[in-house]
């Protein structure tokens, strides 16, 4: 039997799926975060979005236990922990809202204010006076609530790492662990709810075997930029990634 089958794949297919991926994973390796953003504007032009889900769920596991050696020794665990706080109780929220809010509507809004406040640090904004515990946790609760709409819980955190003007070292290590906790917890809800089949297992084997390499690269590339340099390009992928989000929901309606 093919072996593409057990994909239920073209190979051009799988081949764009494996790029994306390589790709998302040095964008990871270097940002510490961008790795399901980058996956998703990849396969939505080939899988729907109940099958991509459960693959990037377990991608982002693994390619957290990949970074580890990377980062473990720059991880804000209080910060970690305080935002985690407000995602489990800004997720239900989330998820209660969809009945009443049109997730494309929420995502539009979002790219745009993401946008906005990106060229706002990229003109030199900074505020660490909000570097406390109650705007942590509001953060954490803003992303809960946006990552249960939109799946954009990740843009809100990383502007406020980048708002207080704390080191791009820590920037990479916190939200990696944050992403890593995160995404055990929905990979362990979707596997439960049946949203895991042996489908998105095939698919997702041998797309483990690249993220290593693909972070490799990005701590490369992380070790040798200086803290402006990296600063510049996440502004610079949330812009991007926030464009494509807004044409992909504009092509749609």
């Amino acid at each position: 039997m093919d072996l593409l089958s057990y994909f239920n794949l073209s190979l051009s297919e799988f081949s764009l799926i494996i790029f994306t991926v390589f790709i998302a994973s040095i964008i990871r390796g270097f940002n510490g975060f961008g790795f399901s953003a980058t996956c998703i504007s990849g396969f939505s032009f080939i899988l729907p979005a109940i099958e991509i889900v459960p693959i990037i769920l377990i991608l982002e596991v693994f390619i957290s236990i990949f970074m580890i050696p990377y980062i473990w020794n720059k991880i804000d665990w209080n910060f970690v922990f305080k935002i985690l706080l407000g995602i489990v109780i800004g997720s239900p929220i989330g998820l209660y809202l969809l009945k009443y809010l049109s997730p494309q509507t929420t995502h539009l809004y979002v790219c745009v204010i993401i946008i906005f406040f990106s060229i706002l640090l990229m003109r030199g904004y900074s505020n660490k006076r909000i570097d406390k515990n109650g705007p942590k946790i509001f953060t954490g609760l803003v992303s809960g609530t946006l990552n249960g709409l939109t799946t954009l819980g990740g843009m809100p955190v990383a502007l406020f790492l980048l708002v207080t003007s704390i080191q791009p070292a820590v920037i990479r290590g916190s939200l990696a662990a944050l992403f890593f906790l995160t995404d055990v917890y929905a990979f362990i809800l979707s596997f439960f709810g049946g949203i895991v089949d042996m489908i998105t297992i095939y698919r997702t084997i041998p797309l483990i075997i690249i993220l290593p390499i693909g972070v490799y690269i990005g701590d490369k590339f992380f070790v040798k930029s200086k803290e402006a340099f990296y600063r510049k390009v996440v502004f610079y992928f949330l812009i991007i990634i926030s464009i494509v989000g807004i044409l992909r929901i504009l092509s749609s309606i």
